[in-house]
């Protein structure tokens, strides 16, 4: 298990209100209690497992699919009830096992169906079988609304039998007397009511003398008096005694149900547990779904690559409010050790810094995290946090001495396999001898292989970044014309603070502005002002990349739509040719056809005709169509041979084919319908419609 440094390292990087958010996920006080108890592991195997299982959940979420997790009651209280000796289940927590076993039932059958698609999900059930005992020992003495069924056993069968002719004799006996005292007009207006238990007459106070029976009570205004009648006392009585009957058969069954369902206790302690697993998976999916998580590359070794990373609160919170979130991309190794983030305040140096602590912890703890997947997470055996205002009234201690103590720990106990944070190092003393402590502290933690970001404002930490191996810079964006912060991480160069700046905006007087220059340090001035325009340069580049990027995006769409459009173009002409080549082919068949109709015409004229000559006649003008056809068709293979069908509307200069007898011409003149036609220097006068648009296949290769 991770070991954080001090003990409110998680809370002082937010990481509680992550866990505020993942409980409103919960349904079943299972979850919440794993979400109170959460872990932050440092195996790998763990890590993997857990972010495999919230991420199967995500993908059925974004599916539609409907995982059967059902069962959300808390069932503690009964679970503990099942052990007791001679504990005793009332009807309705009987149904409630009920269903928690068919919730199981369910939950084993929907892995069934969806077979091997969900193996991190599945493996939580490899030890789970549902017992059918179960509900058949509840259903035979419980029905589904948490009764005790009549049948559960000879003598409550007996009792309900007996107790079901006493009401019956009851009520007929009540009734009739009822309708006496109404004759008489003895009753008041509401006729009868229930008191202590038992059915009475409503009668009105002059005549609760005459009427005979027990007086059980009478109104507010003393006005109507309530009366058992005499006739129904035994019967009531009687009744009394059934039910008295009933309740002790009852509570014999239900203790007898209770012991029988004892033997499956640690079944169903394990059924609840699995619903209150699947349930914090749920909800650390529906977390997911809301931030736009994602899971991560696992790596053994700790480092941290995040790409287009964000602040999952920070996401949240711009999200409701229709803004954008800036991404953050980072990447701390073994070569790149420790970032120092500088730039102005309010710039978003701890948010930044907060971000990359906060994922790490999201990660170990199994959740998924607001990146893109190509991030990668390794694994840190201790985290160390110094953030905010750490002074301690109770052992009298100031900001800086508190400060020092936590950087005591620290240098004592870093290693290569710690992950820290430093909000401002060095703050809150001399800013010569604390930039002085602040540079001999990075080195310390820089040799022993620490991994980490620090913030700070020391012109002596910027410097320091370019000559100890694994130490490098990080700056803050800031517009100087609109005095706004950028929230974008620059990485490989350090910042400006933008005091004069800053100051120059807020409305201070000049006069004390350029006093406050003439006071300052030259050659802290002069590099403070160089970090000042560098970072104005590297803003300015930002923009312009940012625009050019615009307009290959742009140049990219334009290209796809006009290759798009070439596409559909071209597969136009490919069919226009074919269904030309299409027609030739079936003129060409119905001609075959016609002439095999006609000879076979001809044979039949020959045998019955008288006048052989005419049938010989009408044969000839037949032989005579088919060596037209045969020529046509040597003039198509010649004209397939030199030319190429290119379809498409004809225009003034174009190639042209014949369809029929497959001569080609140049088309000199279009007259709507009709076109003159050129075949060598004789122009013909033709239907353009009987004609097709060629191109000769030597012009084509050029």
């Amino acid at each position: 298990m991770m070991q954080l440094y001090p003990a409110h390292a998680a809370e002082a990087l937010e990481f509680n209100k992550i866990c505020d958010l993942l409980i409103q996920k919960c349904r079943t006080d299972a979850a919440r209690e794993r979400v109170v108890n959460i872990r932050f592991h440092t195996r790998m195997d763990h890590m993997e497992r857990e972010l495999q299982q919230t991420n199967e959940f995500k993908n059925i979420l974004g599916g539609g699919e409907h995982f059967p997790n059902d069962f959300t009651r808390n069932m503690q209280k009964e679970l503990k009830l099942l052990v007791v000796i001679n504990g005793v289940l009332s009807g309705e927590q009987l149904v409630a096992f009920k269903q928690l076993a068919l919730n199981i039932k369910d939950i084993l059958q929907w892995f069934k169906k969806n077979n091997e698609l969900f193996p991190a999900l599945r493996t939580i059930t490899e030890r789970v079988t549902y017992e059918k005992a179960i509900t058949e020992l509840i259903n035979a003495v419980i029905d589904d609304s948490g009764i005790v069924r009549d049948n559960a056993s000879p003598e409550l069968m007996r009792i309900r039998s007996e107790l079901g002719k006493a009401r019956y004799e009851a009520r007929r006996t009540f009734e009739s007397v009822l309708r006496k005292l109404s004759k008489n007009g003895y009753l008041a207006d509401i006729s009868e009511s229930f008191m202590n238990g038992r059915r009475t007459a409503a009668v009105l106070a002059e005549y609760k003398r005459i009427v005979k029976g027990i007086l059980h009570g009478e109104s507010d205004t003393q006005k109507t008096v309530f009366i058992e009648p005499e006739e129904t006392i035994e019967l009531n009585n009687e009744i009394f005694s059934l039910e008295r009957a009933e309740g002790r058969e009852i509570h014999r069954i239900l203790v007898q149900v209770t012991k029988d369902l004892g033997v499956f206790a640690p079944q169903l302690e394990a059924y609840y547990h699995l619903c209150g697993i699947y349930d914090y998976i749920r909800a650390k999916a529906l977390l997911a779904v809301d931030m736009n998580g994602n899971i991560p590359r696992l790596s053994p070794h700790p480092l941290v690559q995040l790409v287009k990373a964000c602040h999952p609160l920070l996401y949240l919170h711009n999200k409701a409010a229709g803004k954008p979130t800036i991404p953050l991309n980072i990447t701390l190794d073994r070569q790149q050790r420790i970032l120092i983030i500088s730039g102005p305040n309010a710039g978003g140096k701890t948010v930044s810094m907060k971000t990359v602590g906060l994922l790490q912890l999201m990660v170990q703890a199994g959740l998924l995290i607001p990146a893109d997947e190509r991030s990668e997470i390794g694994i840190f055996k201790q985290l160390m946090v110094q953030i905010g205002d750490t002074q301690s009234i109770e052992h009298e201690l100031s900001t800086y001495s508190a400060h020092l103590r936590d950087m005591k720990h620290f240098m004592d106990f870093a290693n290569g396999k710690t992950l820290f944070f430093i909000d401002e190092l060095g703050s809150g003393s001399d800013p010569n001898l604390g930039g002085a402590f602040a540079e001999a502290i990075v080195e310390d933690l820089a040799a022993k292989h620490a991994i980490g970001i620090i913030t700070t404002h020391y012109l002596n930490l910027k410097v320091m970044a370019g000559k100890v191996k694994g130490i490098f810079n990080g700056a803050m964006a800031f517009d100087e014309e609109k005095l706004e912060p950028l929230y974008q991480l620059g990485i490989g160069k350090p910042g400006s603070s933008y005091t004069f700046a800053i100051a120059q905006r807020s409305g201070l007087p000049t006069a004390v502005i350029e006093r406050a220059k003439q006071l300052t340090q030259r050659e802290h001035f002069k590099l403070d002002k160089m970090l000042h325009q560098t970072e104005q340069q590297s803003v300015r580049l930002g923009d312009k990349e940012k625009e050019l990027d615009k307009l290959l995006k742009e140049n990219q769409k334009l290209k796809k739509n006009f290759e798009e459009l070439t596409n559909k173009e071209k597969l136009k002409q490919e069919r226009e040719i074919l269904h030309l080549q299409n027609q030739i082919k079936k003129e060409e068949l119905d001609y075959l056809r016609d002439t095999e109709r006609k000879f076979k015409q001809i044979i039949q004229d020959w045998k019955k005709a008288e006048n052989k000559q005419e049938v010989i006649d009408a044969a000839e003008n037949v032989l005579f169509r088919k060596k037209q056809v045969q020529g046509n068709a040597a003039a198509a293979k010649k004209a397939d041979k030199n030319y190429d069908l290119r379809g498409g509307q004809p225009k003034v200069g174009d190639l042209v084919r014949n369809k029929e007898n497959h001569q080609v011409g140049t088309l000199s003149e279009l007259r709507d319908k009709r076109a003159i036609v050129k075949i060598g220097n004789m122009p013909f006068n033709v239907n353009i419609d009987d004609w097709v648009v060629v191109v000769h296949k030597k012009d084509k290769k050029v």
